[in-house]
């Protein structure tokens, strides 16, 4: 059986993630330890902590990619995006991943032109007729705000765009598909600051379509970009609440130590 990703429970209008209790391993080695959250929607979340905390590893667990890893895997808990349990054994992955877009930290664009970049995942998905696929490569790139850039070259190289373009061309790629939720592992970690600049003015354009959840070490990005900030230290959730106040008032002394620079 397909499970159907549009379904709904009744706080799924202001709740997109649900984390219960999730424990994470790989292989034997425990990575998360009982996680319970929940992911508002459409606004922006940021994951924050030192390497190794489990930022990367938990933000994988919302469209399963951790499941290519040989070894990973959930040992307690339930995720539900939508009010479906997306651990179930008849889950769609593509249709997941599909609706649960990710942009990675290095910028990855494929070698083809920029268009087919954009269009790449809706061919896969079966849409061959050109005027929808024009129709939604202009949308990905006007909402990507990289439109105006690339317009006149669209069947150039994407390779000869600049890292930020690559970056924001990577972002048209994801929403090309039109998910509901957009994950990114530090996606401005190998931008300059012009380039991350432009990527978080576009992430506040972005959240008024999506629910977006950030992994960052950029602590200054959380306080400009997240509305929300989860800290997660040796695989635990320490603390999360509105960013303002994480980094104003935190409330265990672990996350005030964190963010005054004293480990990390």
């Amino acid at each position: 059986m397909v499970t159907d990703l549009t379904e709904t429970t009744s706080n799924s209008e202001t709740t997109a993630i649900e984390i219960r209790d999730l424990s994470f391993a790989y292989h034997e080695k425990p990575a998360l330890h009982e996680i319970t959250l929940d992911i508002p929607a459409r606004q922006i979340t940021a994951f924050i902590g030192p390497s190794g905390c489990g930022k990367s590893t938990l933000l994988r667990c919302f469209n399963r990619i951790n499941d290519r890893i040989p070894g990973a895997h959930l040992t307690a808990g339930t995720i539900h995006i939508h009010g479906i349990e997306i651990n179930r054994p008849d889950i769609d992955l593509q249709e997941l991943r599909r609706r649960v877009g990710m942009v990675f930290q290095k910028y990855n664009p494929f070698k083809k032109s920029i268009y087919e970049n954009v269009v790449f995942s809706l061919r896969l998905a079966g849409i061959h007729q050109r005027s929808a696929l024009d129709d939604s490569a202009e949308m990905a790139l006007q909402s990507a705000a990289l439109w105006d850039e690339v317009k006149d070259r669209l069947h150039s190289s994407a390779l000869g765009l600049s890292g930020g373009q690559q970056q924001r061309l990577c972002i048209a790629r994801a929403i090309a598909n039109q998910p509901d939720i957009l994950l990114m592992d530090e996606p401005c970690a190998a931008l300059d600051p012009t380039a991350t600049l432009k990527i978080e003015e576009l992430l506040h354009q972005l959240k008024e379509q999506y629910t977006i959840v950030i992994v960052t070490h950029n602590m200054a990005q959380a306080t400009r970009c997240a509305d929300l900030t989860a800290f997660l230290y040796l695989g635990k959730l320490i603390e999360i609440g509105p960013t303002l106040e994480i980094f104003s008032t935190p409330k265990d002394p672990k996350t005030l130590s964190y963010i005054s620079g004293s480990f990390g």
